[in-house]
């Protein structure tokens, strides 16, 4: 999976406006104002998405490339290297997961 992949998947979604708020090695997509995404584009393609608690620490422990959430609320989100080590059909599933937490 690539940031174009993700790019393409998350902006498809209603409502998602895009970003640099942050900064050129952010890229953020929003819904209602809200962030659920945030790729990191310095360096190794990473990306940060909203999560159930319960779900996130699921994740954490079954996926080495998910890890609590860089700069975030660690109990909210994960950061999830995408290194090939995770299908990316798991990928697109916890972006919708992410996006779906979001009320807006």
């Amino acid at each position: 999976m690539n940031i174009e992949t993700i790019r393409e998947y998350c902006i498809s979604k209603k409502g998602v406006t895009e970003g640099f708020p942050f900064g050129e090695d952010t890229l953020v997509f929003k819904k209602g104002g809200k962030i659920f995404a945030l790729a990191n584009l310095d360096g190794d393609l990473s990306l940060n998405l909203k999560c159930d608690p319960d779900y996130a620490v699921e994740l954490r422990e079954k996926y080495p490339a998910v890890t609590p959430g860089y700069h975030m609320n660690k109990k909210h989100w994960n950061t999830v290297n995408i290194d090939g080590s995770v299908p990316d059909k798991e990928i697109l599933s916890w972006i919708d997961h992410s996006y779906n937490l979001i009320k807006g």
